[in-house]
């Protein structure tokens, strides 16, 4: 078990936490959640000891071991990549190191000898001897080839070295487990194969992540970072946001009666624990959740943005015509081949790929940003583009304020009309005046969205539009696009955004694509969909 106890951080005059109190007991898995902000990441480098508070402190149950997921990609570049997750259980390594050292010693003496023994016998309790090949075991599951175990971790890639760190964090079954965005350049296979391990953890868990489709999946409770303070819920992410607006809209509702309220939250924590069912931690949360009374739903006090997309016309019948579209990189090295498709109206399109270039150099040839390629495009005479690019910085060189800067793409010049889309995307009061080149990742991205809401453009394409956004923005976007009623181009790594939007899948290879009009579920879990997957990224034709 770890223990918060009047936990303090101030820098400055800013109070990050203030007398924070919260337990996390084995057997649960705990999801982070707050704004951009808040101090999510802070508070896991707190209670790893990378950062100390200002006043309190953080208790581990003596003897437990914890383990955390690391963040900086070249610590280890310097050794194997084995020998890198091995690490991961401190103790084991240090055994392992000592023992080998003294085996190594030229003169070696009878001190040394019992010294050996005393090591072995601890080596034997550990299951030392099956160490490397659980090692070995977790890389080839989280999708890191045994041809790469012995080499150094700095000839590795990005992605690779992500799932080595994972490996790292997991390996050695700690006590506590640590794991800021642990899905971060994952595919959605190894993503699947975390929430398992996850799910039959039997050990305590503390995450912090964006994906609400891995949240759901894992997280017995929601720690919510919010004035300071952290308030732990029982439940999924979907469960705390949908039970928090329920009692949001109760609170506004003056004449309802308090039993008919009572009511209502009681039938809505039933409903919960019925569905439950549908995760791997089923069993524990659905115990959880019948267990819990109505007076611990609480209303959030988050903000939400207000995105809403109009369109000044209605698509005709031409949308988007493509035929034999290819695309290559300098060296020659192809990211599609040969992509035919046509859009009809009210497709909303995921577009997947293995390799997220070939996504974004679709959407900038198909947005007209690239002229590069061969074979051709052709929109409808009535389809007007609104883009949302994957990365915006050469919209944020000048120092104009953000009314000046969103005023440049506007018609209407009116600094009220303008201050209206920045305060849907929660820019308020003095922040309109902020420098747009001076802007956080996830404020550019706002900026952006506001900017596409000022064209009423009746396609939408979006390259990975939830990046650098934080939980509630994300929902809105989601809800935004879900009642969306025209066409929509995507792609987005996360789940339950690309589930709940798309009515269509388009996936991207260098061989051709597979077009099916399905969900993203049912994409993934298609038998004939994954052969003709593997058909196709193998270079055979694939027959509809």
């Amino acid at each position: 078990m770890i223990s918060v106890s009047n936990l303090s951080l101030r820098y400055g005059k800013r109070v990050l936490f203030d007398e924070v109190n919260i337990k996390f007991t084995p057997g649960n898995c705990y999801g982070i959640i707050g704004a951009n902000g808040a101090g999510k990441s802070t508070f896991l480098k707190i209670l790893s000891g990378e950062i100390d508070p200002t006043t309190g402190h953080v208790s581990i149950t003596p003897g437990e071991r914890m383990s955390v997921l690391k963040q900086n990609h070249f610590e280890f570049d310097h050794l194997p990549v084995l020998q890198t997750v091995l690490m991961g259980n401190k103790k084991l390594w240090e055994i392992m190191h000592e023992k080998d050292a003294l085996y190594a010693k030229p003169d070696f003496n009878d001190a040394d000898g019992e010294r050996v023994a005393e090591l072995e016998g601890l080596f034997a309790e550990m299951e030392g001897w099956n160490a490397e090949s659980d090692a070995a075991n977790l890389l080839s599951e989280l999708g890191v080839s045994e041809g790469n175990h012995t080499k150094l971790m700095s000839e590795l890639n990005g992605k690779e070295k992500v799932r080595v760190l994972l490996a790292q964090a997991l390996f050695g079954n700690p006590d506590v487990l640590l794991l800021d965005e642990p899905t971060n350049d994952l595919d959605v296979e190894t993503i699947t194969w975390l929430e398992n391990f996850l799910a039959d953890f039997q050990n305590t868990v503390i995450v912090v992540s964006h994906d609400r489709h891995f949240l759901d999946a894992v997280c017995t409770h929601i720690a919510d970072i919010d004035f300071g303070k952290i308030q732990l819920y029982t439940g999924n992410y979907t469960f705390w946001y949908e039970s928090s607006q329920l009692a949001l809209r109760q609170r506004s509702d003056q004449n309802k009666k308090i039993e008919d309220k009572r009511k209502e939250l009681q039938e809505f924590i039933e409903r919960f624990s019925a569905n439950a069912s549908k995760s791997r931690q089923a069993t524990s949360r659905k115990k959880l959740l019948e267990k819990l009374v109505v007076d611990d739903i609480k209303p959030s006090t988050r903000k939400y943005p207000g995105i809403i997309f109009r369109a000044d016309r209605d698509c005709g019948d031409q949308i988007l015509r493509v035929e034999h579209l290819s695309k290559k990189t300098d060296d020659g090295t192809a990211l599609f081949n040969d992509l035919n498709f046509t859009l009809d109206k009210g497709d909303k399109v995921a577009i997947l790929a293995k390799d997220h270039l070939a996504i974004t150099a679709f959407f900038e040839i198909i947005s007209g940003e690239d002229t590069n390629f061969s074979g051709e495009y052709i929109w409808g005479q009535t389809i007007t583009k609104s883009y949302l690019p994957n990365e915006n910085i050469k919209y944020f060189n000048g120092d104009d304020n953000l009314i000046d800067w969103l005023r440049q793409f506007s018609a209407e010049k009116d600094e009220t009309y303008i201050r209206g889309f920045l305060g849907k995307m929660l820019f308020s009061g003095e922040e309109v005046f902020k420098k747009s080149n001076v802007l956080s990742g996830g404020e550019k991205v706002r900026c952006m969205v506001s900017r596409m809401m000022l064209t009423n453009a009746n396609c939408l394409l979006l390259d990975e539009p939830t990046n650098h956004l934080d939980l509630e923005t994300i929902t809105a976007f989601n809800d935004a696009l879900k009642d969306w009623k025209h066409v929509a181009i995507f792609a987005s790594h996360d789940h339950t955004f690309t589930q709940s939007i798309a009515n269509r899948i388009i996936e991207i290879t260098p061989h051709g694509a597979l077009d099916k009009r399905m969900t993203y579920d049912e994409y993934l879990e298609d038998e004939r969909v994954k052969e003709q997957r593997s058909k196709l990224y193998a270079g055979v034709a694939v027959y509809e």
